[in-house]
């Protein structure tokens, strides 16, 4: 089966589950989003995955229900899908994988097979959240182009595979690289569509973190989530983590392309951000980087009735890598708060689960909502930093129950 029978099929099984089951909605979208994104999103399942919220099909872009972040690792099969292109290679084009590692800044080229990257080298191990870009971008006011994601476009999971730096290492690192290329086995439909193409600057590309992982929560990574091989650069959102990944380039120089040029980018100043990325870096923008802290409650969901003898509220908070100081949560739209239970320590790039038990309550309206401090004393905001891409949205969520 190649890319275009794997394209028709996914359009297919979509089609069919959509006539055949029209009103297998998610349990809960978010108010906040686009009338015709939650008119048209779908549950439906790709190869491999349970069933997610179709967004799109070509290219495949799904997300995770929210349910699923009750605890802190996300499952293969519930993880969210995006992709860029349309062109994704099949598992069959995958079987003949193979990376090649060289630029101009590169003393001596390598290819590498599958076999290469998991016993030619020692192997690391991380648990990170991939959090795409556009994650709630769905919510920005007033709303903004792009996937219309609500709060799902996110997932933790335990990579495995070897460190970036030495695998550059072992191409020779000539001491004028400045940056490191990155590109995928998927592209474009057509040739005037740019091909996606990413790059990392020196210093993120050999901190120990970055690996090239191989394996996923224990097993190979799944073939929507960059099978057989993808990087993985925790603490910064997804679109550096470059799936199926083919080539990795050591370059004199930046990279000029629509994706770091033009594409991912957001106002100079308005975030805060660990790591600069000076090639990159403009007086009026800079590329999307470092995630803000933020958290998500995944339970109770929108709109539900819940017993007056009391119940639980559980989620996940998470940062760019100082790690989750506390959760508070509030049950008056956040006009009082009290701390939530942290859930085990898993890592300063993953999930941190939280919980709190509310205890016996009034019958009434609540709303409730969670807000995550991290280390480094950074809080949730309370009001959208707008921006046009509709990028690192971390306003506390609203969520609307009746106890009875």
């Amino acid at each position: 089966m190649n890319r275009r029978e794997i394209l028709t099929g996914i359009g297919a099984a979509a089609l069919t589950a959509g006539s055949a089951r029209a009103a297998e909605k998610p349990r809960w979208m978010s108010r906040q989003l686009p009338d015709g994104t939650r008119e048209e999103a779908t549950l439906a399942s790709l190869p491999g995955k349970q069933k997610l919220i179709r967004l799109s099909d070509r290219p495949p872009n799904y997300e995770t229900p929210i349910e699923a972040f009750r605890t802190a690792i996300t499952p293969n099969d519930q993880f969210f899908v995006r992709y860029h292109l349309s062109e994704i290679p099949s598992m069959a084009e995958l079987a003949k994988y193979s990376l090649t590692v060289g630029g101009d800044a590169a003393a001596a080229p390598i290819t590498l097979s599958l076999n290469d990257l998991q016993r030619g080298f020692e192997q690391g191990e991380i648990t990170a959240v991939c959090q795409c870009s556009g994650n709630r971008r769905g919510l920005s006011s007033p709303h903004v182009a792009g996937v219309e994601w609500g709060y799902g476009a996110m997932g933790n999971a335990v990579w495995r595979g070897p460190r970036l730096k030495d695998v550059l290492a072992k191409a020779g690192i000539k001491p004028n690289a400045v940056e490191v290329w990155l590109d995928g086995a998927d592209g474009p439909v057509l040739p005037t569509t740019p091909d996606f193409h990413k790059s990392l600057p020196m210093d993120k590309a050999m901190a120990d973190e970055v690996i090239i992982a191989t394996t996923m929560n224990g097993a190979p990574l799944p073939h929507f989530n960059g099978y057989p091989a993808r990087i993985v650069v925790p603490g910064w959102t997804a679109t550096y983590w470059m799936k199926h990944v083919t080539s990795i380039q050591l370059s004199s120089k930046p990279l000029d392309s629509f994706w770091m040029q033009k594409a991912y980018r957001v106002p100079a100043g308005m975030f805060p951000v660990d790591h600069p990325f000076p090639t990159q870096d403009s007086q009026a923008a800079w590329p999307i980087t470092d995630i803000v802290v933020n958290s998500a409650v995944a339970a109770p969901i929108d709109g539900t009735r819940l017993p007056a003898n009391g119940f639980a509220i559980e989620g996940v908070a998470w940062d760019r890598g100082h790690g989750i100081k506390q959760v508070e949560i509030s049950l008056d739209g956040g006009k009082t708060w009290q701390p939530a239970t942290l859930g085990k320590d898993l890592g300063r790039f993953a999930f941190r689960a939280f919980s709190l038990q509310t205890g016996r309550l009034p019958p009434g309206n609540y709303t409730i909502s969670s807000r995550a401090t991290n280390n480094a004393g950074e809080t949730q905001v309370e009001k959208l930093k707008f921006n046009p891409a509709g990028y690192h949205n971390n306003v506390p969520q609203m969520i609307a129950v009746t106890v009875a």
